[in-house]
């Protein structure tokens, strides 16, 4: 019985949050378009994904958040288990306020939302092609030395199981250009509440430890695997943990 109240509660936040992109999204974009100015795109955004969150369930529990600095460019790595994963922003983002993110291109062509995604400065990735990829992470390192901040998920799709799939290199190529030290985040809990493959969600907690910066000032492209592994071991040993 409790799994199909969820299910209806999923169904109808969902059909809630696509109702809302659409009756919002519009006139946001158009006053975006004729002013030159995203930030009321960036705050209707935001306040329809952390109502949804509630509706949902979705309970969020923070630590290490004097970690976050938001007066310094910062790549930020979460591990990647759920399609829920992406509460990692809405906890990072009241101390990095300049925080935005990499997405895959399919994402961008969602009518509306891709636009939106685009306007606020976040940067798609088409992983099929690598010089359309190589393109996003100058692009992302530009905006980086610009001071946004970029929030990855460097494994680059969802884990079924436990542990951490391979991680991809470009977001260690990202840091490395903008000289940005790398925060891993682990996320507990995401693979409960919505496992890969399943549509409905489960209330819960989700737990958000944030780790200590990696520093990558003074290396080069050709440190790019030693810095993944230490991001890499660091993020396996926070969710042992």
């Amino acid at each position: 019985m409790r799994d199909l109240i969820w299910r209806l509660r999923s169904t109808v936040s969902f059909v809630m949050l696509a109702l809302y992109i659409a009756i919002v999204g519009p006139p946001a974009l158009a006053a975006a378009f004729v002013t030159g100015l995203a930030g009321h795109v960036f705050a209707l955004g935001r306040f329809g994904a952390t109502a949804v969150r509630r509706m949902l369930g979705i309970r969020l529990a923070v630590s290490g958040l004097e970690h976050v600095d938001g007066t310094r460019p910062t790549l930020y790595c979460i591990n990647h288990r759920s399609n829920v994963d992406v509460v990692a922003f809405e906890a990072l983002f009241p101390r990095c306020p300049r925080l935005r993110g990499l997405y895959k291109a399919e994402v961008g062509k969602v009518p509306i939302l891709g636009q939106a995604m685009r306007l606020v400065g976040f940067v798609p990735v088409e992983r099929t092609n690598r010089a359309s990829a190589i393109a996003s992470v100058d692009a992302a390192a530009r905006r980086m030395l610009a001071g946004d901040s970029f929030l990855i998920a460097p494994e680059g799709t969802r884990a079924r199981g436990p542990g951490l799939l391979p991680f991809k290199k470009g977001g260690f190529v990202l840091a490395i250009k903008a000289q940005a030290p790398v925060v891993p985040v682990a996320l507990h809990g995401t693979d409960v509440i919505m496992p890969r493959g399943r549509f409905w969600v489960k209330p819960g907690v989700v737990r958000i430890d944030i780790g200590e910066p990696i520093p990558t000032a003074g290396l080069d492209i050709e440190d790019r695997d030693r810095l993944m592994e230490a991001v890499r071991s660091r993020m396996e040993q926070m969710l042992e943990d």
